[in-house]
């Protein structure tokens, strides 16, 4: 029923139109898979309809909009997890990037063609401020998922994080899992962790939130993304073998 190496782009009406058009030439989707992708949503729906670290079973609902997925009095909405940094801010180091590759737009189709792929989505409570929402814009995170897991990781450890007032507001949500290893096992983040669950592994600097996350050079950001496409195929594995066993 799910086929982790599925392209959500390709049933994401009009993604690809004008894709190197849009954004200043920087190359952008015209449409949102997280919003329009009726196969990402039915994957989301099936994967997490299942029992909860507290005991409780949830089985979403499909809705609309505001109401994508339902459970009880929750909300949710679909969440890239993979980020590229293709902000205009970076123009000069995503030119220096282009610059070092023999084909820069063929890298960049490919690892959003890989990026959507049910291994790079999870979902969070939709509402305003939400985690989806602050985790991009907070300038320690950046839209970093290390750095996301992080905050949560802290969150359950109650230590102070930059998404600490954001993660509060949806602590009747993260109570679900019971603590940092249920929300890690629920949601197949195993290989962003250390093996006792005690750290999360950052990709790029040290995660303590004291330095600008962005990466500074060509090699950083090379780095950067061989680290997220080694996590998105190990996390695709994971999701493979449990949709295989049950």
């Amino acid at each position: 029923m799910i086929d982790v190496s599925f392209d959500f782009t390709l049933d994401t009406p009009g993604y690809w139109d004008h894709f190197w058009e849009n954004n200043d030439g920087m190359g952008a989707g015209s449409s949102d898979p997280d919003s329009d992708s009726k196969t990402l949503q039915n994957y989301h729906q099936i994967l997490w309809s299942k029992q909860l670290p507290n005991g409780e079973l949830m089985r979403l609902q499909v809705g609309t909009g505001a109401s994508y997925l339902t459970w009880k009095s929750f909300r949710f909405g679909s969440d890239s997890i993979i980020a590229s940094f293709r902000y205009k801010k970076n123009r000069e180091l995503l030119d220096a990037v282009a610059m070092s590759l023999v084909d820069y737009k063929s890298f960049v189709e490919q690892c959003l063609h890989k990026s959507y792929t049910i291994g790079g989505s999870i979902i969070f409570p939709k509402h305003h401020e939400s985690v989806n929402q602050m985790r991009g814009i907070n300038g320690l995170i950046c839209d970093r998922w290390d750095l996301t897991l992080e905050c949560i990781r802290r969150f359950y450890a109650g230590e102070p994080s930059p998404l600490s007032s954001t993660l509060h507001i949806d602590k009747d949500f993260f109570s679900l899992f019971v603590d940092f290893k249920g929300y890690v096992d629920f949601f197949f983040l195993q290989d962003c962790v250390s093996q006792d669950y005690s750290k999360v592994k950052i990709w790029l600097g040290n995660g303590d939130f004291m330095d600008d996350p962005m990466p500074k050079n060509v090699d950083q950001y090379l780095a950067w993304i061989d680290k997220e496409m080694t996590f998105l195929e190990q996390r695709n594995d994971r999701i493979r073998n449990y949709t295989q066993s049950y």
